[in-house]
């Protein structure tokens, strides 16, 4: 038996840490990793939150459970399903979920890519990171975002840059907090 004794073990454990630190994209410079990082990350969550809430309202549906007493933002979740989705067991529904769950999810990517990019590039510019890089990353990520809605209006697209610059706002100034 003729180990090498360089050869090293490393647990799943370690795989991960290590993963933190180097992160999962290598493309050359921090910005594109940052970038690239950020959107497959959320673009999961997105995936996984848009199959989750088309689920618990078929269930509900399929239970025949009242809605109609339900608060008005739980409920308007049901405008925001896929029109194309009926509960039928064919093609047709497969592919309004699959449809669906992809254009939530390349929104929710497209969003905290372009957020992680605008607050890493407006680190750079400036040269310090603090709150306003974080409300004028959110104001243009909540605008951009306002864009890619139905039917988006002039009134939309300012709320949401408006809560977009708000929330980065906070969760900047409540980080350590915490």
């Amino acid at each position: 038996m003729s180990g090498n004794s360089n050869l090293e073990t490393r647990s799943i454990i370690d795989e991960l840490r290590n993963l933190d630190k180097n992160g999962l994209f290598d493309l050359g410079h921090p910005l594109l990793n940052r970038i690239a990082e950020s959107f497959v990350k959320a673009a999961g969550i997105g995936a996984v939150q848009a199959v989750a809430r088309e689920a618990y309202f078929t269930a509900v549906e399929g239970a025949g459970v009242d809605t109609s007493g339900m608060p008005p933002e739980i409920s308007a979740g049901k405008k925001q399903r896929f029109p194309d989705l009926r509960g039928e067991t064919n093609g047709k529904t497969v592919e309004a979920l699959v449809k669906g769950t992809g254009k939530e999810s390349l929104q929710w990517g497209l969003a905290a890519g372009m957020y992680s990019g605008l607050t890493y590039g407006l680190k750079e510019a400036r040269g310090v990171h603090d709150w306003k890089n974080s409300a004028m990353a959110g104001a243009i990520t909540g605008a951009a975002l306002a864009l890619t809605s139905d039917g988006h209006s002039h009134e939309q697209i300012v709320q949401c840059a408006i809560t977009g610059a708000a929330i980065s706002t906070a969760a900047n100034l409540l980080t350590g907090i915490f």
